[in-house]
């Protein structure tokens, strides 16, 4: 299990970076003043508005700008401004060492599932999978409510609907995951993420549906998916089919990939990319249990 850096109080100053995609500067607008009117001060990154092609800034530009947030001891947490792709190019430049001494809470998701993963696995840090800069538009979404509630250190507690797909069960164990794409992307790497013993939530966005069947299939023949206690499936939004149609739906072939472990399985959690991605500690205890009624997850 991993270590959770200090909760935040009212005046603690919060860091918006970019260390991935581009997002323009008045993107963070709503973000800095709701972030303002909850309590807490709000410094800038230099990569927020800035622009590469496609990334915040050149590899360099980013590695520098979230060092520096990473070192900073009067910055108590880092919110990610978006995801979109990058964080993979830098992760290896990246000196934790002042970090690990005075950790702080990191938010996202998306392309920030590199991050999460290398906190978890290589540092036993816990981090926030939640929304970004950008979301702070639905100031009162059930989404920016619980990332709220997370950084003032109320412990989670989430249910769903059940699915018919469901295997029903109880589950104890780290929570880690993130987006699916990514996960797959890091197998093999020094930063492939750690799952024995671990309940791994998944989710993804506008990813053809065979392509979802060979990532999953990339897991398994890594051995993440066999050492788990539980699994919990998100959102798989805006998923595309080929013109030759694939023949199942994304929750069918997830389930056809893990139906032969005994560990419980949900479908339908929400996490996302769509309109629900409540916040979860990733790398920190959490009790699964699975029921015909509903599913619960939550911390314990």
């Amino acid at each position: 299990m991993s270590r959770q850096p200090p909760f935040l109080r009212k005046g603690d100053t919060i860091g918006i970076v970019c260390p991935s995609g581009y997002l323009p500067l008045e993107d963070t607008n709503a973000c800095v003043q709701l972030l303002q009117e909850w309590g807490f001060r709000v410094r800038m990154g230099t990569t927020v508005g800035n622009r590469f092609h496609s990334f915040a800034g050149t590899d360099e530009e980013r590695r520098i700008d979230l060092q520096q947030m990473l070192d900073d001891h009067a910055i108590q947490a880092i919110l990610c401004g978006r995801g979109g792709y990058g964080m993979s190019r830098i992760i290896d430049q990246l000196d934790f060492r002042q970090f690990k001494k005075h950790p702080k809470w990191i938010i996202g998701f998306s392309d920030i599932t590199v991050l999460h993963a290398h906190l978890h696995g290589k540092l036993q840090l816990a981090s926030l999978h939640a929304s970004m800069a950008r979301a702070f538009v639905e100031k009162n979404s059930g989404n920016i409510k619980s990332l709220r509630a997370a950084l003032s250190g109320k412990k989670s507690r989430f249910r769903c609907l059940p699915h018919h797909l469901n295997k029903q069960g109880e589950a104890i164990g780290w929570l880690v995951g993130g987006n699916l794409s990514l996960l797959a992307h890091l197998a093999g790497t020094k930063t492939s993420l750690f799952t024995k013993g671990a309940v791994l939530f998944l989710e993804d966005v506008g990813e053809y549906i065979y392509n979802i069947d060979r990532m999953m299939i990339q897991l398994k023949r890594s051995g993440m998916l066999a050492d788990l206690t539980g699994l919990v499936i998100g959102g798989f939004t805006e998923s595309k089919d080929t013109k030759m149609p694939f023949g199942s739906t994304v929750e069918e072939l997830i389930w056809a990939q893990v139906k032969e472990y005994g560990y419980p399985v949900c479908f339908g959690f929400p996490v996302s990319h769509g309109e629900q991605n409540l916040a979860l500690k990733h790398g920190v205890k959490h009790r699964l249990r699975i029921t015909s009624r509903s599913v619960l997850l939550e911390e314990v």
